[in-house]
């Protein structure tokens, strides 16, 4: 073994129990959600976005920005309105006087954009022209202005919510932008006895004090070593085989993909698939990608890239029965992932 190879895994053994800690911070004002928090802290370390959709009242706000303080991040709570403007999340020109030549010029202040951690909350409640500031930010991380581009500093991370239900008054995402996201996080309700829990710990009069788990430097570092997990080219063509059989116009599509798809998943997809994966194992201790890694993480990959047809819609098929299906349809064993 290689020196470089004995540091990554001592960095994965690290990032492992640094995880437990962090999980550990998040609960003691979160109750349940372990499945949400793991999605989040995925994007995390695979330098990605999340959309997470729930009803009002589960916490979504309280989540990320308790995310925000574990991590020892820059945070910021952008919340979407109808009358929102772009310059309002990005930043605006304004004139101002050179004390010394006397001469006016632009200055550009930033925005609530220029963060680490971005809260876009209610996204689809501001309109089209509005939610288009975010799809530079979110893939070239950085904003253009006056013919100047301004670099984002790393790592930065957009965690929007939305609330499914109520469609009075909001604006729903164009595709490009959904596309942007690594994750499509549902987050449900809670369990009986963790409901309890929740009304024991946020009626009391107990104030929370949440501990810096990671710095800046840590972030990225393990951001890095995401990248620097190895894949197996069976791994790969799996993961390319799961994406390409969502696409009705694809060979390979099974008859219930073509009967209810428009469009299925491009390769924005199947490398979220692979980096998703990577993340994942690393942050359960693991030093390679596994069936299970994706088979974990293709259903938030996933299930805001299909475009279902009205025959599912009328059906009551749902983006996860699909991919459920997909999954069941797509051979694991080397041999077949490498014949298919």
């Amino acid at each position: 073994m290689t020196t470089t190879q004995s540091n990554d895994v001592a960095a994965v053994e690290r990032l492992a129990g640094a995880y437990r800690k962090l999980q550990d911070q998040i609960g003691k004002r979160i109750v349940g959600q372990s499945a949400v928090i793991d999605q989040l802290a995925i994007c995390i370390f695979a330098r990605g976005h999340a959309l997470l959709v729930g009803v009002p009242g589960l916490a979504k706000t309280l989540m990320v920005s308790t995310l925000g303080e574990s991590l020892s991040l820059a945070f910021r709570r952008i919340q979407f309105t109808p009358d929102l403007m772009p310059s309002d999340i990005l930043g605006t020109e304004v004139i101002q006087d050179d004390p010394q030549t006397r001469q006016r010029q632009f200055k550009f202040l930033p925005g609530p954009i220029f963060a680490n951690i971005v809260l876009a909350d209610e996204i689809n409640r501001t309109p089209p022209k509005t939610q288009s500031a975010l799809l530079e930010t979110m893939q070239e991380r950085q904003v253009s202005s006056g013919g100047v581009v301004y670099k984002l500093d790393d790592p930065f991370f957009v965690l929007a919510t939305q609330n499914p239900i109520e469609q009075e008054g909001t604006y729903p995402l164009p595709e490009a932008q959904l596309d942007r996201f690594l994750f499509e996080v549902r987050v449900g309700y809670p369990s009986a006895v963790e409901e309890i829990e929740i009304m024991e710990s946020q009626t009391g009069p107990s104030e929370v004090t949440i501990e810096p788990v990671l710095s800046r430097e840590d972030i990225l570092a393990y951001q890095s070593l995401v990248r620097r997990v190895p894949v197996s080219r069976h791994i790969l063509e799996y993961a390319a085989a799961v994406v390409r059989k969502t696409r009705p116009d694809d060979p390979t599509a099974p008859g219930f993909v073509r009967d209810w798809l428009n469009w299925g998943a491009g390769p924005r997809a199947s490398m979220n698939l692979i980096l998703a994966g990577k993340a994942r194992a690393v942050l359960n201790g693991q030093f390679a990608v596994g069936w299970d890694d994706i088979d974990a993480v293709a259903e938030p990959v996933l299930r805001h890239r299909l475009i279902l047809n009205f025959a599912a819609q009328s059906e009551s098929v749902t983006p996860e029965q699909i991919i459920a299906r997909v999954i069941d349809e797509t051979p694991k064993t080397e041999a077949a992932a490498q014949a298919n």
